[in-house]
């Protein structure tokens, strides 16, 4: 109850952050060495929190890679940003996170261009009423928010990790989560019904999803330790922003005129893009307003085999054994 209390009233945590600050606010407040060799890719760019993080990074002077299912989406978006920072560096590929082949052809696409990548910002998320499937005929909400940024992240981790050995400046990862992970059963995460759930739910697809974004945290930050690499993960709750996904997870309990009533309380886009660029840009992450994690959430074995699943899972759909010829003789 007292944490809500500070929320509701925006009192600062100590990170000197709270629920009323914007990514505007965070942005003035930390200086980016040298930022225009600072390049950041934002999944989910165009839309809600996406937009506000990549015109906050873009006016702070940062390079924006956007991955983009809907180009026209991203054009605009690339001509609001380039209005309120001319200098503004924004480079865009048709991209879809749902489909693993076009995640991996965006990074070889990245990859090509030589470019250095000091953050990545997996922040794309979907919420769906009704179970649909991905091209890789995977439940489209576990597709879009878990395993397409888990792709994503190990296909351009080692870029990651050269960068900041040659740079100095230590990269970051951001997975976009949410603190309804907590909603989730401890008997209820199976990774093969997540694939393909027997009997679908939108809220509870979308709780699985957010935390199997923790879990994949916690494990790349086991791995990175490990290797001593100059990289952290970090997943964050944005707080409960008043985004498109807010408003579909609640069509059905509550009237129009209720949730706009409801709305008043709400964080705005700009306000629940400051958590994400405050992780992105912050000399002291430690010092963010942290929050408890579900048990669940917590477990290192759960994490570990979430990983193995997933990754067991992508090697069968990206590299399958080749087809077995028979020959026959007369």
């Amino acid at each position: 109850m007292k944490e809500t209390l500070r929320y509701l009233a925006g009192i600062a945590g100590p990170s000197g952050y709270g629920s009323n600050s914007t990514a505007e606010q965070v942005i003035q407040d930390y200086a980016c060495s040298d930022p225009l060799h600072l390049t950041a890719i934002i999944t989910g760019a165009t839309s809600g929190i996406g937009v506000e993080t990549a015109r906050a990074l873009a006016k702070k002077g940062l390079r924006i890679v956007i991955p983009a299912r809907n180009l026209r989406k991203a054009d605009e978006l690339k001509e609001v940003i380039r209005k309120e920072s001319p200098k503004a560096e924004i480079i865009i590929f048709e991209t879809d996170i749902s489909s693993f082949v076009s995640v991996k052809r965006f990074c070889s696409g990245f990859l090509a261009l030589g470019l250095p990548l000091n953050i990545l910002i997996n922040n794309a998320g979907i919420y769906s009423q009704k179970l649909e499937f991905s091209e890789d005929k995977i439940e489209m909400t576990f597709a879009t928010n878990y395993l397409g940024h888990f792709l994503l992240t190990e296909l351009l981790l080692e870029k990651m990790i050269e960068t900041a050995e040659k740079t100095g400046i230590q990269g970051r990862i951001i997975n976009l989560s949410s603190a309804i992970h907590s909603w989730v059963r401890r008997d209820a995460f199976c990774f093969n019904n997540m694939l393909n759930p027997r009997n679908y739910d939108g809220t509870s697809a979308y709780s699985q999803s957010k935390l199997a974004n923790i879990l994949h945290v916690k494990e790349v930050a086991t791995k990175l330790q490990a290797r001593n690499a100059r990289v952290t993960i970090n997943a964050v709750h944005p707080g409960i922003v008043k985004t498109g996904i807010m408003r579909e997870s609640y069509k059905g309990f509550i009237t129009d005129s209720l949730y706009f009533t409801a709305s008043k309380l709400l964080k705005s886009t700009s306000q629940g893009a400051s958590t994400t660029c405050y992780v992105a840009l912050s000399p002291q992450v430690e010092d963010c307003n942290e929050s408890d994690c579900s048990a669940l959430a917590n477990d290192e074995l759960e994490a570990q085999k979430l990983w193995m699943q997933t990754n067991a899972l992508l090697q069968r759909y990206l590299y399958p054994p080749p087809a077995q010829h028979v020959l026959l003789c007369d």
